[in-house]
C-alpha cells in the first residue's frame, strides 16, 4: 500500500484530451518524512509514523521524539503490508502515484454545530395542522410507550459533523511533482485547509522522477555518437 498525507486546497476542474470537463480537488501532498517505525516485535504490528506540515514551535518532548527531522504540525500513524520495509528519515512525495491510480481518501467532515433531527437525520417533520403548533420540526416521543425509558443509539437533535469520513475509489487525475499537487476526481472529505490521508495499492516508490532530456541532447542520441555517456548529457543539461 502507497500512501501520503495532505492539505485540502480548493476544488477546480481538469479538461480531458477529449475536451471534456472533470471536477477535481488540489491537495498540497506532502513532503512527508518517515518519523518512527514500529514492528511486529515490539509493538505487536507493522506501521510507520509519517509528519506532514510545519510549525513554529513544538514541545520538548516532541522535539526529543522527532530528532530534529523537523518541526510537523501533523503526525499520523499508517499501517504497513508485510513486505514494505520504510526506515527513520525516509521521505514520501506525490511520485508515489500516477495518473490513472484508483485511490481512498480519509478526511474529517466539516463541523455544522447542534443540528435538530430535521437537519442531522432527515425527518420530515410533523403535519402543519391538527394540534402541531410549533412542533413541526421536533422529534415526537422518545420514551413515553412500553419501554418508558430513552433507548441507547434513539437519533436526536445534536452535533453534527466533525466526523472521519472515507471516500473509496476516486482517481487521480494528474500530479504536479514540482509544486507537489495532487489532482483527484470528485470531491474529498473536508473543508479547505484540512488534513487528508490519501492511500492506495501498489508499491511504494520513493525514488524520484528524472529530469527530461533536452532537445539538443535527444538529438545527439538519435546521431547514436558512441562518444556521449551519461556525465556528458547531465553537463549539458546543467
Amino acid at each position: 500500500m502507497k500512501f501520503i498525507l495532505g492539505e485540502k486546497i480548493e476544488m477546480t476542474q481538469k479538461y480531458a484530451t477529449d475536451g471534456s470537463v472533470i471536477p477535481v480537488t488540489k491537495i498540497a501532498a506532502g513532503p512527508c518524512v518517515v518519523t518512527q517505525v514500529k514492528n511486529e516485535k515490539k509493538e505487536g504490528y507493522k506501521a510507520v509514523q509519517v509528519g506532514f506540515g510545519s510549525k513554529k514551535k513544538i514541545s520538548k518532548p516532541l522535539k526529543g521524539h522527532l530528532k530534529n527531522l523537523g518541526n510537523f504540525r501533523y503526525l499520523k500513524e499508517c499501517h504497513l503490508e508485510p513486505t514494505q520495509e520504510l526506515k527513520i528519515g525516509d521521505e514520501i512525495t506525490v511520485n508515489v502515484f500516477t495518473p490513472g491510480d484508483i485511490v481512498r481518501v480519509s478526511g474529517n467532515s466539516k463541523g455544522k454545530g447542534f443540528q435538530g433531527v430535521v437537519r442531522r437525520h432527515g425527518f420530515h417533520g410533523h403535519p402543519a395542522s391538527h394540534g402541531h403548533k410549533d412542533q413541526a420540526r421536533t422529534s415526537g416521543s422518545i420514551g413515553a410507550g412500553g419501554n418508558q425509558h430513552v433507548l441507547k443509539g434513539t437519533r436526536m437533535a445534536g452535533r453534527m459533523g466533525g466526523d472521519s469520513v472515507t471516500v473509496t475509489n476516486l482517481q487521480v487525475v494528474e500530479i504536479d511533482n514540482e509544486k507537489n499537487e495532487i489532482y483527484i476526481k470528485g470531491a474529498v472529505p473536508g473543508a479547505r485547509g484540512g488534513l487528508v490521508l490519501i492511500a492506495g495499492p501498489g508499491e511504494m516508490n520513493l525514488e524520484l522522477p528524472k529530469a527530461p532530456v533536452k532537445e539538443e541532447v535527444k538529438q545527439e542520441l538519435d546521431n547514436k555518437n558512441p562518444e556521449i555517456t551519461e556525465e556528458k548529457i547531465e553537463d549539458k543539461q546543467n
